[in-house]
């Protein structure tokens, strides 16, 4: 896999592509601290990856007693080209992929735009669902709500996202005028 992994890499870059690996998890006998998980083939994946996912299923989407899809919750193992150690969760089911609406109706609760009161979910004052799986289908019956709902969390999660790159921006230009103010003598 090494002998492999050093010979491809650069042409990788070269055509400017992706390559996906999928991988295993192994339990390692007789670990008394650390995780005693593995993946298979060495550590030669490890080292060569710019991002690793730990991709895992963590329960079951059910319509009745019929199983149609799982929860799935991915962690960033190790990543060279953003910060690390983020996770999601979210919903695929089968034969769809993931869960839109279940996506809108919990980002809506965790920025606020849906209240969530015990199992009932409301917009606007507006019941809309008892239990998730009621709120995502009432998205489902009614687009324009659904589409309403993800415009105000994109201009949320956007206008969060310049705010915090524009205070980055400032508190470097604010260093590099203290930076200048001290050479200056002041």
């Amino acid at each position: 896999m090494s002998q492999a992994l050093r010979k491809i890499t650069g042409n990788i870059k070269n055509a400017n592509c992706l390559v996906i690996f999928i991988n295993q998890i192994r339990m390692k006998i007789g670990v008394m601290f650390g995780s005693p998980e593995t993946t298979t083939g060495g550590n030669a994946l490890k080292f060569y990856a710019s991002v690793r996912l730990d991709i895992r299923r963590t329960g079951a989407v059910k319509e009745g007693d019929e199983v149609v899809g799982s929860e799935t919750r991915v962690k960033i193992v190790k990543n060279k080209v953003s910060p690390p150690f983020r996770q999601a969760e979210f919903q695929i089911l089968y034969g769809k992929g993931i869960y839109r609406n279940g996506e809108i109706i919990d980002l809506g609760v965790s920025q606020g735009l849906v209240e969530k009161s015990g199992a009932w979910y409301a917009y606007q004052g507006n019941k809309i669902g008892q239990g998730k799986a009621n709120a995502a289908k009432y998205l489902a019956e009614n687009p324009a709500i659904g589409a309403e709902i993800e415009k105000q969390i994109r201009e949320k999660l956007l206008k969060a996202g310049a705010g915090a790159e524009a205070s980055k921006a400032a508190a470097a230009d604010a260093s590099a005028d203290d930076v200048a103010d001290a050479e200056a003598g002041y």
